[in-house]
């Protein structure tokens, strides 16, 4: 199977289908809306690109799709040729308006944040046996060799901050081998803060009943009709 992809770029000669062949694992899931990564160019430079039709062959030779991301519906892929056409302007900067906000395009898509963090590198037990035996004599060592054994995890500022101790007393302590740095991912979720605010039982103002019920009416009569309402910016 064959892939139609536009690719998410804002150059107008890009504004046209591009053939790829659709891996025989990615068939399943390859549909119209979806997003995915292509070879792009003379350097083989990876490229978003959008699904935008599905055919059994392509009369050019063609390079395969390599990753899919996430998918749009029929419908919204459909909305979009046709602002393309009402508002001229690129397939792709329409698809954009519909995608999640801040994965909008692949240079400030938002990525998972990677962080180092301090855990125990050696046992407990066997810390406290170097501390016994004076292995480990400086009381700000075991300071931090106490707070992290209480809170692994905790990256080295905030070692620093709660401790009082300074990165370079953690850094002994990695050196020595009692303490490690562990990388961990933080994954980020651009609507996570969003607030989404119930609108239960609104009192409509008398323009707006006079607007709801032509519309009602209507739709009551089964006579769908475009209708234009005027507002504020942002108001709702």
């Amino acid at each position: 199977m064959v892939a139609e992809v536009i690719i998410n770029r804002t150059a107008k000669k890009l504004n046209k289908t591009f053939d790829y062949y659709i891996p025989k694992e990615l068939e399943s899931l390859i549909l119209i809306g979806s997003k995915v990564l292509v070879p792009f160019g003379k350097g083989e430079k990876l490229e978003e690109a959008f699904v935008v039709g599905i055919k059994k062959k392509s009369e050019f030779a063609v390079k395969e799709i390599t990753k899919i991301e996430d998918s749009l519906s029929d419908k919204q892929i459909e909305l979009a040729k046709w602002m393309s056409k009402r508002y001229f302007c690129n397939v792709s900067d329409c698809i954009k308006l519909m995608l999640t906000p801040g994965t909008k395009s692949k240079e400030k898509r938002v990525q998972d944040k990677i962080i180092f963090v301090v855990c125990l590198k050696k046992n407990i037990e066997e810390i406290e046996f170097d501390m016994e035996i004076g292995k480990i004599k400086s009381k700000k060592q075991k300071r931090v060799i106490r707070f992290v054994t209480n809170n692994e995890g905790a990256t080295i500022s905030e070692i620093e901050m709660y401790t009082d101790c300074s990165r370079a007393i953690v850094n002994t302590l990695i050196k020595n081998g009692y303490l490690q740095l562990v990388e961990k991912k933080i994954e980020r979720n651009p609507l996570k803060d969003k607030k989404v605010e119930k609108t239960n039982n609104l009192i409509l103002t008398e323009e707006q009943q006079r607007a709801y019920k032509r519309v009602e009416f209507q739709i009551q009569q089964e006579e769908y009709k475009s209708f234009l309402l005027y507002g504020v910016t942002g108001s709702r």
